[in-house]
């Protein structure tokens, strides 16, 4: 695998909770419509380039020794031998759909090992390279960190594959303590799950191991730091490791709360634990949704603005006359010695990339597994299917095709935000041009996902390799044809939104303004100052 040097910060802000950033929702097998294991992550920082990494598959000699980088910084941390094969990886999916995310959550600040070797971010990279099944990641993480010693924060990972899907919490033991402590558990067939930069395994069955793997240490390693006194039956992970804030509950938590909402709106989830108070009944683990979720629905709970709540990021003065969604940072800010906040939802403008990984056992391996890739906001995107099994990532992707310093319009990245950035302008009006868009294609790799498995089938039947070769040039071809429509979408609104006006559907230029509600805001704010008056001479 190239190492990891080009990469930027990722979540290196996660360790403070006012910058708070990733978000990963868990599908289970019996939870979708399809029968697939889902899983999603929003790589969220100011300054991630998104773009789609590829690592092939190789086989390597007895004795060859494989560079760590950190995931965040690019700082080479050791080196670990490789095993004597490595597996295809196509973003956070390899080809035999083992698919993983993260979300980081800090903790205990003590507990970072900086002598360690695996960060969070190389360990998934690493894990993918070896993996077969979501249970054998989870071993390999976990023997891995215990003989190589753990480096990054508190971090919770989603790892799935055609059959299961799971939640990881790990934190490490502090400098002369080489490991980590760890919790696993198996999202139960026909639920979903999330998490958002806060550790949310709690209380957890000790004698379930066909549902539940944990650290031998977990609990007696939280005696020893006295962050738990208790019985065992009462040991909570999250509240030994990670024990919640206010950023934590407002920020992080209030993602999970949203997605679940949404999913199971008659379960009517109270916000008060969201909203800051430790005492109330925390948000659960998993919920049943009341249908089976398409690949499509998931799509829509990453583009969450927390629309319909009392948290609605459209409806407060921040979100300005054309009821824009996003703040601009810092998160949290001070005015006359009070500390405020914005809000913090699904949706960001930061995101680098995010995807939907699907993983279907039903299917060969290399054709089976896919992950609905997109980049920057994720409202705004479009998620391009990149099959598990393709042999190159599509050029508009690429490692290599641009960087976060250098503009290209060959660059899906700097594509997408030259439209999204555009649109904050005036944005109740421009996502409109800009959903018609993405939901025709969108909707069209949908539709023709079936027709597409297909034909792989039939190829893979002949010959795996000509399944590969098929899949990797309608991947690339459908990049190509995304990132062509994006760049005329990018014209269409320019000529469309020319300083400030609206070009109608005959081509004339139109001055509507701004919306009525704005205009009352200004009145209110400036009473009869720009009020029109008749002159009136004097006799």
């Amino acid at each position: 695998m190239k190492n990891l040097t080009w990469k930027t910060v990722v979540c290196v802000m996660l360790l403070s909770p006012a910058l708070s950033a990733c978000t990963n929702f868990l599908i289970s097998k019996g939870a979708s419509a399809d029968g697939s294991v889902l899983i999603t992550y929003a790589a969220d920082s100011h300054v991630l380039y998104g773009e789609l990494y590829h690592t092939p598959a190789a086989r390597h000699a007895p004795g060859t020794m494989r560079d760590v980088y950190e995931w965040d910084t690019g700082d080479f941390l050791g080196r670990i031998p490789q095993p004597a094969e490595t597996y295809n990886v196509v973003g956070n999916i390899n080809e035999h759909q083992v698919a993983i995310g993260e979300t980081t959550w800090g903790g205990r600040r003590e507990l970072q090992d900086s002598t360690a070797i695996l960060d969070y971010g190389s360990l998934m990279y690493i894990v993918l390279e070896r993996a077969k099944t979501a249970r054998e990641a989870i071993q390999i993480m976990t023997d891995l960190v215990a003989e190589y010693g753990y480096y990054s924060s508190g971090e919770s990972f989603s790892i799935a594959d055609p059959e299961e899907v799971w939640i990881l919490e790990m934190i490490g033991k502090g400098p002369g303590n080489t490991g980590a402590v760890w919790v696993a558990r198996r999202v139960p067939d026909g639920y979903i799950s999330a998490h958002a930069n806060n550790p949310r395994i709690r209380r957890f069955p000790l004698n379930d191991r066909k549902n539940c793997l944990y650290a031998p240490d977990v609990i007696t390693f939280a005696r020893e730091k006295n962050y738990f006194s208790g019985q065992d039956e009462e040991f909570s992970f999250a509240e030994a490791y990670g024990p919640p804030d206010f950023g934590a509950l407002r920020y992080c938590e209030s993602r999970v709360w949203a997605m679940f909402r949404r999913a199971a709106p008659s379960l009517d989830l109270p916000p008060d634990f969201i909203m800051g108070n430790p005492d109330a009944e925390p948000v659960p683990l998993w919920i049943k949704p009341e249908r089976k979720l398409t690949v499509q629905d998931v799509m829509a709970f990453m583009r969450d603005h927390f629309q319909g709540t009392e948290l609605d990021m459209t409806r407060d003065i921040g979100a300005g006359p054309y009821h824009l969604p996003y703040r601009w940072r810092p998160l949290e800010w001070t005015v006359d010695g009070v500390t405020y906040f914005n809000e913090r939802a699904t949706s960001t403008q930061q995101t680098g990339f995010s995807f939907v990984s699907q993983s279907r056992g039903w299917l060969p391996g290399p054709i089976g597994g896919v992950l609905w890739f997109g980049v920057d906001d994720t409202y705004s995107t479009v998620y391009v299917p990149m099959y598990c099994g393709i042999l190159d990532a599509p050029k508009p992707f690429a490692v290599g095709n641009g960087d976060f310093n250098t503009f290209t319009w060959e660059s899906a990245f700097w594509v997408f935000n030259a439209v999204s950035n555009y649109a904050y302008l005036r944005y109740s009006d421009m996502i409109q041009d800009i959903q018609k868009v993405q939901q025709a294609l969108e909707g069209g790799f949908v539709a023709e996902q079936e027709s597409v498995d297909q034909a792989a089938l039939s190829l893979y039947k002949q010959a795996p390799r000509l399944a590969r070769e098929y899949l990797t040039q309608y991947t690339a071809d459908q990049s190509d044809e995304t990132l062509r429509r994006w760049r005329k979408l990018h014209e269409f609104m320019i000529l469309k939104y020319l300083d400030g006006n609206v070009r109608n559907e005959h081509g004339k230029v139109t001055h509507p303004g701004y919306p009525e509600s704005w205009y009352r805001r200004i009145i209110e704010e400036t009473g009869d100052r720009f009020e029109v008056r008749e002159i009136q001479k004097e006799e």
